[in-house]
C-alpha cells in the first residue's frame, strides 16, 4: 500500500513514525513534511491548505490511501474532492468537519443532540458578547468561533479580562476571521482530558486517553498553545468513565452527524471536563491530537495502516485497539517567542544523542535543514517523548532525553506528566 500523509508537524512524524515499520506498507510519501519525516518517507512539495495541490500529489505518485494530520484542509474540503475522484482518504467531510473548524456549530450540535457540554451563548456582535457577560459568572471562557491552533480561548478571571479577550477577537481580530464570532462558555470544574476513537461513520473504535499540557509555564500558568507536552493513558480515565463517554457522548455524536446527512468517518478527538456530574465537551477535534498523537501512536500494538483502510473503507472492527501496557510521556520543545512568536534559524544539536537514550523517541515539528545544519522553524519544534513500564519512568526518560538537545531560546515546561503521579 502506498500511503500519503498530509503535514509537517511532529504529529505527522508520529504517524509516518508508526506506519513505516508496518508489513502492508510498500512506501509512504509526506506533504510536505520536515527533515525528520524524510528519514522515514519521501517528501514531496504541496500547499497543505490547498485541497487542489495534495489531490495533485495523490494522483502523481498513485496513492492508494491519504491520511490528513492537520484540521486545516479538513475544514477546507480535501476529503469531499478525493471522495469525488474516488480515493481513499481517512477523515471527516468539510461538514462533519464543523465540529472543530466552528465552535458556534459544535454547541448547537451538541444542545440538539442532549451531549453533555458546558452552558454556553454564541455571539455575533461584540456589543452582544460584553453585554451578556453577566449571564455568567467568572471565572468565564472566551472562545473564538473558528480555527485559531489551539490559541483561541481564554479564562478570564474577571469581567475586565473578559472584555478584554472580547475586544482582542471581535474587534482587534488577533485571530483574524476565526474572531469574527465567539463562544461564551460556563467554566467547568473538574480536571481535564482527552479521549480519542477511529469512527468509519457507523462503528467507533476506541484508541485511548491522554492528557495535555496547554498552557506555557509549569503549573498550568501563562497564555495558550497549541500543547507543551502529553502523556497517555490517563489514569482519570477509568473504566467505568470510558464507558460513558463512549455511550453519552462518542455515540450521540456518530448518530447525531448520520442523521444530519454528514457522516463521521476519521479521528475524532474529545477534549473533556471530567466534572463531579460524568464527562462533559470542552472541545472535538476532527483528527488526531498534537502532542498526543505523539505518546498514543507509539503505544499501538497493530499495525495502523489496517485499521485506517478500514476507517476509510467503512469496515472498521468493532472491537477496541489494542495497546501496548507502557505509558507514555510526550515533552515539546520550544522556540523563544512561543506562543506569541516564534524565533527561526537557530541551529540545533543533540538529537542524535537524545534518540539514543533507551526508550525515548524525537519527533520533528518545526525544524528545517539549511546549509547543511538542522534548525528551528516554527513555534513548536520537537516532541521528545519517553516510553517505559510506569508514567515515573517515562516522565525520566523524557527529561533525560530532552536534556540532551540544545537550541538558543529554547524553553519547555519540567513538569509533564506530573500530573499522572497525583491523579
Amino acid at each position: 500500500m502506498r500511503i500519503l500523509v498530509v503535514g509537517s508537524g511532529a504529529r505527522e512524524h508520529a504517524l509516518v513514525w508508526k506506519l513505516s515499520g508496518e508489513r502492508g506498507v510498500s512506501e509512504i510519501v509526506c506533504a510536505p513534511g520536515n527533515p525528520g519525516i524524510a528519514t522515514l518517507a519521501r517528501c514531496v512539495a504541496a500547499d497543505v491548505s490547498d485541497p487542489a495541490s495534495l489531490l495533485a500529489v495523490a494522483d502523481r505518485e498513485q496513492i492508494d490511501l491519504t491520511v490528513v494530520g492537520p484540521e486545516a484542509p479538513l475544514s477546507r474540503g480535501i476529503v469531499d474532492l478525493f471522495a469525488s475522484k474516488s480515493r481513499a482518504i481517512v477523515g471527516p467531510t468539510k461538514a462533519a468537519a464543523a465540529l472543530e473548524s466552528s465552535k458556534a456549530f459544535a454547541k448547537d450540535f451538541m444542545a440538539r443532540h442532549d451531549v453533555p457540554t458546558a452552558r454556553f451563548r454564541i455571539c455575533e456582535r461584540a456589543t452582544d458578547a460584553l453585554s451578556a457577560l453577566g449571564e455568567f459568572g467568572f471565572p468565564i471562557v472566551v472562545k473564538a468561533d473558528g480555527l485559531a491552533a489551539g490559541k483561541g480561548v481564554v479564562i478570564a478571571e474577571n469581567r475586565a479580562a473578559a472584555e478584554a479577550a472580547i475586544r482582542a477577537m471581535m474587534i482587534d481580530h488577533r485571530f483574524g476571521a476565526a474572531g469574527e464570532r465567539v463562544v461564551l462558555e460556563e467554566f467547568m470544574v473538574g480536571q481535564e482530558a482527552s479521549y480519542f476513537v477511529l469512527t468509519d461513520g457507523r462503528s467507533a473504535m476506541p484508541l485511548a486517553s491522554a492528557q495535555d499540557h496547554k498552557r506555557i509555564f509549569d503549573d498550568d500558568r501563562g497564555p495558550n498553545t497549541g500543547g507543551m507536552g502529553a502523556f497517555a493513558p490517563s489514569p482519570l480515565v477509568s473504566p467505568a468513565i470510558e464507558r460513558a463517554i463512549i455511550n453519552d457522548i462518542v455515540r450521540p455524536v456518530l448518530k447525531g452527524m448520520s442523521a444530519e446527512g454528514h457522516p463521521f468517518r476519521g479521528f475524532l478527538y474529545v477534549g473533556l471536563m471530567l466534572a463531579a456530574s460524568g464527562p462533559r465537551v470542552v472541545e472535538f477535534n476532527v483528527r488526531f491530537g498534537d502532542p498526543e498523537a505523539q505518546v498514543v501512536l507509539p503505544m499501538l500494538d497493530e499495525e495502523l495502516s489496517t485499521l485506517l483502510w478500514a476507517a476509510a473503507a467503512g469496515a472498521l472492527p468493532d472491537r477496541p485497539a489494542r495497546f501496548r501496557d507502557e505509558p507514555h510521556v510526550g515533552v515539546v520543545l520550544a522556540s523563544a517567542g512561543y506562543p506569541e512568536s516564534s524565533d527561526h534559524g537557530r541551529a540545533i544539536t543533540g538529537i542524535d544523542e537524545a534518540a539514543r537514550v533507551p526508550g525515548a523517541l524525537v519527533f520533528h515539528a518545526g525544524t528545517a535543514e539549511r546549509d547543511g545544519r538542522l534548525v528551528t522553524n516554527g513555534g513548536r519544534v520537537l516532541t521528545v517523548v519517553g516510553r517505559a513500564r510506569s508514567h515515573r519512568a517515562a516522565i525520566d526518560i523524557a527529561y533525560e532525553a530532552a536534556a540532551k538537545i540544545r537550541f538558543d531560546g529554547m524553553q519547555f515546561r519540567r513538569d509533564i506528566g506530573s500530573k499522572a503521579l497525583i491523579a
